[in-house]
């Protein structure tokens, strides 16, 4: 009698999709004749091995080496026994070499005790849709200001990570005048190629509208005012809107509904920021406050995205801003920066998901 994992082999080689199914301790028991194909990995070329070993080594969109253990969705899968919901996108190493775009879905495999014993990957081949979706992103590209205003005062850093090739999450900086400079960081609802899209209605709001970040609270309430014309019924973007000083170390901000901001010492103390607002497109005419803060000398400001801190863990607790803040001080922040690589790694180590579930975006500005 065969493996309660590959029982059901004759029914999975039928299938246009590759499948592949792993123990707990990642070995591939079963390989169908569809990843084959796909892969020109042959059964017995891959059956018996690991799948961390050095045979698919596979990458995701941001060039993660899945084959260690946070970043792998199987191994997610199995750890959390959750079953992915949506297609993710990863690239894996054919026989010939190349790379392979795939999507990919994974789930555990319970015995009849409902304990973990393994878990199952399906992917296809999505080499027509990835050309696409990188049209798409080159596009988006366009619209965030990558080229960082350079001053010998404050130096400004951004760390985007898109939930898929192109995100919902929309930031700006630019000099307003010989010493202020306005920012935005947004987070439309949702993520994919739809809030893609509204990012760059976003991105065109921006450009004509930011010189009024001189007054932050004008400048949301008009930004608002133009979305609520075009959004019904729902909020359209969280967000933080302001204007640094860079003479006088003053930070002016308006809120709409975004995350709080945080001041970082030097020492590493940290201060929360906040001011209360509707979200962008949710009423029309609503009205914001501003709130101005003075700096010190080397103080960092530092902005964030919703996906840096409405992630849950097991027990469905929000990790949150105060629990965000425990991880950069878990790896040296802010006497060494950000790294965003390190960063996401502990956040879905806190997570009870497959892979972090939105956009994730820090904006920074450290004085000097």
């Amino acid at each position: 009698m065969g493996s309660p994992l590959t029982a059901s082999g004759v029914i999975l080689d039928s299938l246009s999709d590759g499948v592949y199914v792993c123990d707990r301790d990642r070995r591939i028991v079963y390989w169908s004749k569809s990843a084959e194909r796909i892969t020109g990995w042959a059964s017995e070329d891959v059956v018996g091995r690991r799948c961390l070993d050095d045979v698919l080594c596979h990458v995701d969109k941001d060039n993660h080496k899945l084959c260690g253990e946070e970043f792998c969705p199987l191994h997610r899968s199995m750890i959390t026994g959750t079953a992915s919901t949506v297609p993710l996108i990863v690239f894996a190493q054919g026989k010939d070499g190349t790379r392979i775009p795939m999507q990919v879905a994974v789930s555990p495999i319970r015995d009849q005790a409902g304990e973990v014993i393994g878990g199952v990957e399906t992917f296809r081949e999505m080499s027509v849709v990835l050309a696409d979706l990188k049209r798409a992103e080159r596009i988006q590209a366009l619209s965030l200001e990558h080229d960082l205003p350079e001053d010998a005062r404050v130096r400004f850093s951004t760390f985007y990570t898109p939930h898929d090739i192109v995100g919902g999450d929309f930031y700006a900086i630019r000099r307003l005048d010989a010493d202020q400079y306005g920012f935005v960081l947004a987070d439309v609802m949702g993520h994919g190629v739809a809030a893609a899209l509204h990012t760059m209605h976003l991105s065109s709001l921006w450009e004509r509208d930011c010189h009024l970040l001189i007054h932050p609270a004008e400048f949301a309430a008009a930004i608002n005012n133009d979305l609520a014309k075009v959004v019904k019924d729902e909020s359209f973007a969280t967000a933080i809107c302001g204007v640094i000083d860079a003479k006088q170390r003053i930070l002016r901000f308006a809120s709409a509904g975004g995350p709080p901001v945080l001041v970082v010492h030097p020492a590493g103390t940290v201060e929360t920021l906040e001011s209360p607002g509707f979200p962008f497109g949710m009423v029309d005419d609503a009205s914001y406050d501003a709130v101005t803060a003075q700096l010190a000398p080397e103080d960092s400001l530092l902005l964030f995205s919703d996906g840096a801190v409405e992630i849950h863990n097991a027990n469905g607790e929000m990790l949150g801003v105060e629990g965000l803040v425990r991880v950069l001080k878990t790896l040296g922040y802010p006497e060494s920066g950000i790294n965003i690589g390190a960063v996401e790694e502990e956040l879905l180590r806190f997570s009870n998901a497959i892979r972090l579930e939105d956009d994730l975006t820090f904006l920074e500005a450290r004085f000097r």
